[in-house]
């Protein structure tokens, strides 16, 4: 079994610092995925070159296939100690999660790493080593689908010290808020966004440290599969709608004349809805054997809106419940941004001819840009896509 690996991240700056000193490097081959989690000394300018230097090379050579203590040592020789407190410029964690669950994880005077399973928090058993002149935890253990593993750095811990909590946010308290939190569904973003927004509530919107949270989620894949418009040549319906439904996973069919189409070469009736759910959305319909079937160009116009939104670095936990709804839009884009790590998209290239007749602003050209700006946005969230133009 292969499984996916989801990662989302986010960092508050400390007060009044342009530049976070923490940073998150994500790299991938074709066995594994590679997170690390950099933590510069201090704050600002400094400290975001530190922790950058560190993240980047430890991630590329590792991707490479490079030992972690060849890693450690280059780092090591690369990065200066600070005379005064004779410690390291910069700690890290270090997640190399493979396609098989296995999981290698090394710790350098980062906070622990959290490990749920199905929201229960999991063992990590650790044994200290000497890695290139340092001191660092190791640990190798085998994941399973749907585990959650979280990355946190310093920030976090002492989040609310000296102004809501005396003793910062312990590790056991980040815990189980985490617990509470957690649902079977729930996305890395929405783990990472809850997670943030609840350390920035603890500092007062004043962050006194550089503070980042990385969620990493184990996924079975799972393929959606997009028809959207007829095709160019009304000869290849039958052809188009045949490939289309061989595809394994879900299937989404997207516009009234598609539907139309489907529907004629399955033989299955379209049960319309006139509950608009949202009234700037046009209701769903259901055919059997569709997972989801929503008008056009307007819900996927919209759902593009939701998806620029989440992805958005501004982005807010509203912005991202608006997935969680039951109009076209919404499904639609939870489908693809949050359910689907393959999406494979089949394109009619055809005029819709209700458009033409009624002289509709949205014409051919405007439905292409924006299935072109969905996959933009679905390859910087590294889904796996797939695009055939009919």
């Amino acid at each position: 079994m292969s499984y996916y690996i989801d990662v989302d991240y986010e960092s508050l700056n400390k007060f009044n610092e342009e530049l976070c000193g923490d940073k998150v490097e994500v790299a991938q081959n074709d066995e594994s995925v590679i997170i690390v989690l950099a933590d510069g000394l201090g704050s600002g300018v400094k400290a975001n070159i530190l922790a950058t230097l560190t993240s980047k090379i430890i991630a590329t050579m590792l991707v490479n296939h490079a030992e972690i203590s060849e890693a450690v040592e280059t780092i090591t020789s690369t990065l200066p100690v600070c005379r005064e407190r004779e410690i390291a410029y910069s700690t890290f964690s270090i997640l190399q999660i493979f396609n098989t669950g296995d999981v290698y994880l090394v710790e350098f005077d980062n906070p622990g790493v959290l490990w749920l399973r199905r929201g229960k928090p999991m063992e990590i058993i650790k044994k200290e080593r000497e890695v290139g002149g340092k001191r660092v935890n190791e640990s190798r253990f085998k994941a399973e689908a749907e585990d959650m593993l979280i990355m946190i750095s310093d920030g976090v811990v002492h989040a609310g010290i000296g102004n809501a909590l005396n003793l910062g946010w312990q590790r056991e308290n980040v815990i189980e808020y985490t617990k509470n939190i957690y649902r079977h569904e729930i996305s890395c973003k929405n783990i990472t966004k809850l997670l943030i927004s609840a350390c920035d509530s603890l500092y007062m919107k004043r962050p006194g440290d550089d503070t980042t949270i990385a969620t990493i989620k184990i996924r079975n894949p799972l393929s959606v599969n997009v028809m959207i418009g007829p095709p160019l040549d009304t000869q290849k319906d039958s052809l188009v709608v045949k490939k289309f439904l061989e595809q394994e996973g879900k299937r989404v069919v997207c516009g009234g004349t598609t539907a139309q189409i489907v529907s004629r070469e399955t033989g299955e009736e379209i049960a319309t809805s006139f509950n608009y759910l949202n009234p700037t959305i046009p209701p769903v319909a259901k055919i059997q054997g569709i997972d989801l079937t929503t008008e056009g160009v307007v819900t996927f116009k919209k759902a593009l809106e939701y998806a620029q939104r989440y992805v958005s670095k501004d982005s807010t936990i509203q912005d991202l419940l608006e997935l969680n709804k039951e109009d076209g839009a919404s499904k639609l884009a939870k489908l693809l941004l949050e359910e689907g790590t393959t999406i494979h998209f089949f394109v009619g290239s055809a005029m819709n001819p209700a458009h033409q007749a009624n002289d509709f602003p949205f014409n051919l050209d405007i439905k292409l840009k924006l299935v072109e700006k969905m996959i933009d946005m679905l390859k910087s969230l590294k889904k796996q896509v797939v695009v055939e133009y009919f």
